[in-house]
């Protein structure tokens, strides 16, 4: 069944379809959302996540974390921040390199992000939160979302309270990644508390979560109601899963069945003509890692990049597994 709402707005921002690229560390950089955008699907693609103190330093043209091109809009910046006082420099630096959208990272689990009180452990101090969402909302006219957890533990009027302030100190829209704080990846994820959030807001609510499949992303929208979507860790195995749940969910064109090493050749051009040589190698095995997934025998891709120790190595691997290795696993066509 098609979804009867395509498209989400934020301020002057149509998001079109509702289907949003999580940002994930060593993954969505330039190659992957190029790969992704060239493909289709896509509402709003994500930077890494960006530590709010380095912004106003790095250089755009050079850095791994910033470098972009043109064909990659709207292009969300997700910044990690612990403390108000750094939010007006960060916020001055994304003005300047062309953010469509500013997102705070208040969900992030990682131990070393929350000993900094960022991330997931910005939910223990909301006096903190509030003032940094009132310091990034007084400083830019853009779009300004949010991305959370559940929380440490199932606590509906703590969780119900945060949503509130975030909404009132102006975040357009929100995400909710529907899994508690220490639960991993394999936890089914509570799709039932992202609807339990998104009846408490007046604002978008974006589901993520668990999504791999079109039959996924329809049962989380009919269990969550939420507005939108957002898509991890199947990005980095499927870049074309947009375009299959545009077609799925909102009746895009279909497009046609991924060549698979074609896929992965464009995505390590994009790396080569766009990063400096050092920066290349592991973000080709890091893709690799969740890339592998497509083939029967994709183990054997990973190893083999994995162990490469060189760019031209890792390649030259990648093509001799492609020409023996034809075959797909099962249901990497979702």
């Amino acid at each position: 069944m098609k979804n009867p709402c395509p498209h989400i707005v934020i301020r002057d921002l149509v998001i079109s379809p509702p289907l949003f690229l999580a940002p994930m560390a060593g993954l969505t950089h330039l190659a992957l959302r190029r790969v992704i955008k060239e493909t289709g699907g896509v509402g709003l693609l994500s930077t890494e996540m960006l530590a709010s103190r380095r912004l106003p330093g790095e250089n755009p043209a050079i850095s791994s974390f910033l470098v972009r091109t043109e064909l990659e809009k709207p292009l969300s910046y997700q910044m990690a921040v612990a403390q108000p006082d750094d939010v007006d420099p960060a916020m001055a630096a994304l003005q300047r390199l062309g953010a469509d959208v500013v997102d705070l990272n208040l969900g992030c689990p990682a131990p070393a992000l929350r000993q900094q009180g960022a991330g997931a452990a910005l939910m223990e101090t909301p006096a903190t939160v509030r003032a940094i969402v009132a310091r990034a909302r007084k400083s830019t006219d853009l779009p300004l979302t949010a991305k959370i957890r559940l929380g440490a533990t199932l606590d509906e009027v703590k969780l119900r309270d945060f949503c509130l302030l975030l909404e009132g100190e102006g975040i357009d829209l929100l995400t909710v990644h529907a899994r508690l704080r220490g639960e991993s990846f394999s936890r089914p994820p509570r799709w039932d508390w992202v609807g339990r959030v998104k009846s408490w807001l007046s604002i978008p609510v974006v589901a993520n979560g668990g999504i791999q499949t079109a039959a996924d992303a329809a049962r989380c929208l009919a269990i969550s109601g939420a507005d939108g979507l957002m898509i991890g860790r199947a990005a980095a195995e499927m870049p074309w899963v947009f375009a299959t749940l545009a077609t799925a969910l909102y009746g895009a064109p279909p497009v046609a069945e991924p060549d698979l090493p074609a896929v992965y050749r464009r995505f390590a051009d994009l790396l080569e003509a766009h990063f400096q040589p050092e920066r290349r190698l592991g973000r080709l095995k890091e893709f690799t890692h969740y890339f592998q997934k497509n083939y029967a025998f994709g183990h054997h891709l990973a190893m083999t990049v994995q162990s490469s120790s060189s760019w031209h190595e890792a390649r030259e691997r990648a093509e001799g597994f492609f020409a023996k290795h034809t075959s797909k696993a099962v249901g990497a066509d979702r």
